[in-house]
């Protein structure tokens, strides 16, 4: 029933405006916010210096529109290096309990990333991770599922298939080199270490169509990792330089 006593109504007005402006706006697909974006001004002259942090290939990556980034997993650092040199937020696929880190955690949800259960991973992160590229987000996932201790890439898990299966998005492949240095398994401080990392050619939906029909994950996971190694050893041998 409408209001009828026009005191009521502007209280009504004002409580509906209050409810509206408190309401958390969605994130955008292109644009930082501005906590963000500071931490990462910051966070470029301090591993400039502090790690001779340097990236390459990341004009790859498109102003806009949906991707799938598959990078390896070397430190707690690896989502701030690969979002560094990017004018655009990336959603990382990260474990719930690297939200618990000091710092860390915090980055993680202004960044916007999507917690995942390891233990009971089921359908609802891939089905945000999904919805948000369908919304023009780039996601970013480390498909080893865990730290590497050598530096190596290990073998991938399957989970990302059903992201590229059903995204139907360009794959980008991102090597990172050096992050276990700086930040070992066990390690509280960033070590001063040299890092870098490489973007590699994106995969298109046209590339990967044959190898995301049903028979052939092994050959996903394969090419995937192909990929993603050749990153990573060419941002290796860039250290050495």
């Amino acid at each position: 029933m409408p209001f009828r006593i026009e005191n009521v109504s502007v209280v009504s007005r004002m409580n509906s405006s209050t409810r509206s402006t408190n309401r958390k706006s969605p994130p955008s697909p292109t644009w930082r916010n501005p906590i963000w974006f500071t931490t990462q001004v910051v966070l470029r002259v301090v591993f400039t210096f502090w790690l001779r942090y340097r990236a390459r290939g990341f004009e790859k990556i498109p102003k806009s529109g949906g991707g799938l980034l598959l990078i390896n997993h070397q430190s707690f650092l690896d989502p701030l290096l690969v979002g560094l040199p990017l004018s655009r937020p990336v959603s990382f696929l990260a474990r719930d309990s690297l939200f618990r880190i000091p710092i860390l955690g915090w980055l993680l949800r202004i960044s916007y990333a999507i917690s995942i259960d390891r233990e009971s991973a089921g359908t609802s992160s891939i089905k945000e991770a999904l919805q948000r590229i369908k919304n023009g987000f780039l996601i970013g996932i480390f498909p080893e599922g865990t730290r590497c201790q050598d530096g190596l890439v290990g073998d991938l898990k399957p989970g990302f298939i059903a992201i590229v299966r059903r995204g139907k998005l360009p794959v980008y492949p991102v090597g990172i080199a050096g992050g276990h240095e700086a930040l070992p398994r066990g390690a509280w401080f960033v070590r001063p270490r040299c890092v870098r990392v490489v973007f590699g050619d994106p995969l298109t939906p046209q590339e990967l169509a044959v190898y995301t029909k049903r028979g052939q994950e092994q050959n996903l996971i394969a090419l995937a990792r192909a990929r993603i190694v050749q990153c990573q050893q060419e941002a290796e041998a860039w250290t050495r330089q």
